[in-house]
């Protein structure tokens, strides 16, 4: 068992987990931005990898990601920076990047760095599931490595089941067919969506994902999931700070309680 379940074997709803870009704001910010998330009580942390074509995120996410790149960070880079995180940190982390820029790192030298500096679980929101379980799923197993697949509202019903199957950390629920930070509240559709996958009794834990900014949303949408994830909000909130540590406890606590 890896952190990620044991997270969700011991909490079971109001789980909080927040993207970060790695080398943003500042090329040496990662550990620290980890390591300031973790004292503000967050369950989780998703370490974006960034990459200059990202298809799934907003404008708020690509931007950090250009910053990040400009910065000289790299996926090497990335794993230099976490080398010793686990000294500090005991959350589960992730890393979500996208297939290419994994594909030239090498999948098995990406898994084993991910192994040997304690990241539990991967999001690669192009990676197809067909491929996963023919060409990468033993590999991922095999370093304990949980690959985390996304769901949407026009997502049919058998390849949701297909999803739930081939899963063993976590469904991350796109809210809505939008980017990430196009939509700041959840509508009513986006309701009934929640409660027909909620009303499928799936056996994997599920995280929302893409409009949650604040505690409402936050409060909202975790009726009808384990929790969230939070990304361009809280990018937003970094992109000019000049005191992390304070930022990210005023932003992590206006989302716990709308204070």
């Amino acid at each position: 068992m890896n952190r990620i379940q044991q997270l969700f074997s011991e909490k079971k709803d109001t789980i909080l987990s927040i993207y970060m870009t790695a080398g943003y704001p500042n090329l040496h910010d990662t550990a620290t931005v980890i390591q300031e998330l973790q004292k503000a009580g967050v369950d989780m942390i998703e370490i974006g990898l960034p990459y200059s074509d990202p298809l799934a995120d907003g404008k708020t996410i690509q931007d950090s990601s250009t910053v990040a790149l400009q910065n000289g960070i790299t996926i090497e880079g990335v794993f230099n920076q976490l080398r010793s995180i686990r000294k500090t940190v005991s959350i589960p982390l992730l890393c979500m990047g996208y297939i290419n820029p994994i594909y030239q790192f090498g999948f098995e030298s990406f898994c084993k760095s991910c192994k040997e500096i304690g990241i539990d679980g991967v999001i690669i929101p192009d990676l197809p599931l067909w491929e996963y379980e023919e060409k990468y799923k033993t590999l991922f197993e095999s370093y304990d490595i949980s690959v985390i697949f996304l769901i949407a509202p026009q997502t049919p019903q058998e390849r949701v089941l297909q999803i739930d199957k081939a899963s063993n950390g976590f469904i991350y629920m796109v809210s809505s067919a939008a980017t990430t930070g196009s939509k700041m509240d959840i509508d009513n559709e986006q309701i009934a969506y929640f409660a027909r996958i909620s009303n499928m009794n799936l056996k994997t834990p599920r995280l929302i994902g893409f409009g949650i900014s604040n505690n409402a949303t936050y409060k909202k949408a975790s009726e009808y999931a384990d929790g969230v994830i939070i990304g361009s909000a809280f990018i937003q909130a970094i992109q000019k700070s000049d005191n992390l540590s304070d930022t990210i406890q005023s932003f992590i606590t206006s989302i716990r309680t709308g204070k």
